[in-house]
């Protein structure tokens, strides 16, 4: 669904979008989809109509792909993510049940 922008807005829109894009983030995690699509089309498997979701390293969807899976975007962040070079660094701590932190509060109310 296309935005109704005016030409400025649509304009600034391109440019902040762009700017995004090519943060290294970003290019790192369509690299890595590129990749993977490759790998799968030659495997045989079916990916049209369909993303690579680098948090549950899986195909899936661009619907399913959306909203942290139906969770928000809100807790969704950048350490929730694993690419490459963070799963070399970080694959001891991955097995922990550590995905969300949830604010713990104290049994006093009021």
């Amino acid at each position: 669904m296309v935005q109704k922008l005016s030409p400025t807005a649509k304009r600034a829109k391109a440019i902040r979008d762009k700017k995004a894009a090519m943060t290294p983030d970003r290019r790192n995690k369509k690299a890595e989809n590129q990749r993977k699509r490759r790998a799968a089309t030659k495997a045989g498997k079916s990916v049209k109509g369909k993303d690579y979701d680098h948090k549950d390293r899986k195909f899936k969807t661009v619907k399913a792909n959306r909203g942290n899976d139906g969770q928000g975007t809100k807790r969704e962040g950048k350490k929730k993510y694993f690419t490459k070079s963070t799963m070399k660094k970080t694959s001891k701590s991955r097995n922990k049940s550590t995905r969300y932190k949830t604010k713990r509060t104290s049994g006093k109310m009021g």
